[in-house]
């Protein structure tokens, strides 16, 4: 039997960087993962002879913005982050008669590729749109990294109201409102508002759905800041956060995951591993999915309310990692800077909409939408020489079926529809396709423990956010059980490659640490 001050369920990022806070704090940390990988969605595999793939994320935008890789001086552990800008790229109209809008870290460079495309006028909204929702959302991030209780959310969320400069009726209308409205209340050009919407939707709603303008707005912030990808792959994070945990005395142990959580009482009193062998610890922070961690605790009551109240929801999309002998041809790239950004393949918003409609009614989409990222074009280590590694993400899939279809069954006819769509934009690029590894929604919940197939673990609707997430109960990474702990996608603020969960979860615990020794 082993004794450590925390145990910690999961290798994810998020429970990486609070294992790497409690250890600097001097305690006595374990990490217990029962993947071979380190990292859950943020980890790079060789798919295929000298290509270094990525199983979840790709791109990395918030946690840029957190302090997080400075704090913890991740840089002397080997991650290296390469700056994309520009960071979007959406080609509009067919190949012999194709314009694209270009956005980039600078504000002035952005508008000047809006202008050509759409026009002055959306070119200088676009450049209030900024400097308006970039003040708000710098006061909204800082909600995102703090624990969300009703009086440290309003403190934060005044300050949005006030970078706004209008009144608390008239703020919360403009939160509350649909993303899409928001577009339409600012811009003309129908081509503006359908890559703006096509952005916003990477958290999972669809823009036409209500309080999802804020997601639309977090744009901006990324003239701030510009997303980044790591040298090596997305995985490259977690190699530096394991590192990092190394130096500071802490272990990770692979394959070999938590069978359950053990307590007395309402007091935790470690874990039990799938090899059979106990680990009394004074605290347990759990990074996996929220159901999951009940299901170890085996708490019935517990159990049956998230069961029944956690929305943990249909899948959101699907992604297929490609091997390819040449980058995709845009017609509109006009500089070779393009393929180093998110490629925002999306026609419309009615393409949009069409595809969450089919979604809705458990079908996969006849013509998904894509976000496209060709990362060896500014990274040349993750493919061989004179190859490209090509990750095509698509939404909306539905994990559950309705038509009576499985997904082992139709994996390969979905894959080909995500190809159509980028062949649509840049003809041929399909013929430069040698390896193909597809990951249905089914299969990202079997390679990564992501139920349903959804990569932000709960949906990230406005009743799932903040002091809701996962539930009331369970905010603020606390549980009923002294000593138990929660942090990851489940949890405040939700989904993507952010960290903020993982060093607040950390600074509960440190803040309570006399109540769980």
């Amino acid at each position: 039997m082993t004794r450590r001050d925390v145990v910690v369920i999961g290798s994810g990022h998020n429970a990486l960087v609070a294992a790497c806070y409690l250890a600097r704090a001097g305690l006595d940390v374990e990490v217990v993962e029962r993947d071979p990988v380190p990292g859950g969605a943020v980890s790079t595999v060789e798919r295929w002879p000298g290509y270094a793939v990525d199983r979840g994320s790709s791109a990395h935008i918030m946690i840029r913005h957190t302090g997080i890789v400075e704090d913890l001086r991740l840089g002397e552990c080997g991650l290296v982050y390469l700056d994309l800008d520009p960071w979007g790229f959406a080609p509009f109209g067919p190949p012999d008669d194709q314009q694209a809008i270009t956005f980039s870290v600078s504000v002035d460079a952005t508008c000047e590729s809006i202008s050509a495309v759409c026009g002055d006028r959306d070119a200088e909204a676009y450049r209030s749109f900024v400097a308006d929702w970039g003040a708000r959302n710098a006061a909204v991030f800082a909600a995102f990294q703090d624990v969300p209780t009703p009086g440290r959310l309003a403190r934060h969320l005044w300050g949005a109201g006030k970078a706004a400069d209008v009144g608390g009726l008239e703020m919360s209308r403009q939160f509350l409102q649909p993303g899409d409205q928001l577009l339409d209340e600012t811009f003309t050009d129908e081509r503006l508002k359908t890559a703006l919407s096509w952005l916003g939707a990477q958290a999972g709603p669809p823009m036409h759905e209500v309080a999802t303008a804020d997601l639309v707005g977090w744009v901006a912030m990324m003239h701030a800041t510009a997303p980044g990808r790591p040298v090596g792959g997305s995985g490259a994070l977690t190699l530096a956060l394991a590192e990092r945990l190394r130096r500071l005395g802490g272990t990770t142990r692979l394959g070999d995951g938590v069978s359950a959580i053990t307590r007395n009482g309402a007091r935790v009193t470690g874990i039990r591993t799938e090899s059979g062998e106990r680990i009394e610890a004074r605290a347990v922070l759990a990074g996996c999915h929220v159901v999951t961690t009940l299901e170890l605790l085996a708490d019935d009551a517990l159990l049956t309310r998230a069961r029944r109240a956690v929305r943990v929801g249909n899948g959101i999309g699907m992604a297929v990692r490609l091997g390819t002998t040449d980058l995709p041809r845009y017609p509109a790239a006009v500089s070779a800077s393009a393929y180093g950004a998110m490629q925002l393949l999306a026609p419309s918003r009615a393409h949009l909409r069409r595809a969450h409609g089919e979604y809705a009614g458990g079908r996969a989409p006849t013509e998904p939408a894509v976000l496209l990222m060709s990362f060896s074009a500014i990274d040349p280590t993750i493919a061989p020489p004179g190859r490209h590694n090509v990750t095509a993400w698509a939404q909306w899939h539905p994990y559950e079926l309705a038509n009576g279809e499985t997904w082992d069954s139709i994996a390969q006819r979905e894959a080909d529809k995500v190809l159509a769509q980028v062949d649509r934009v840049a003809p041929g690029f399909s013929d430069s396709v040698e390896h193909m590894h597809v990951q249905t929604p089914l299969d990202i919940e079997r390679e990564l423990g992501l139920r349903r197939g959804n990569v932000m673990h709960v949906e990230m609707g406005l009743d799932s956010m903040f002091a809701y997430r996962p539930l009331p109960e369970l905010a603020g990474y606390r549980t009923p059980v002294r000593g138990l702990y929660l942090t990851g996608a489940s949890t405040h603020p939700g989904g993507g490659v952010f960290g903020a969960s993982g060093r607040t979860a950390a600074r509960v615990m440190l803040a309570q640490r006399r109540a769980w020794r």
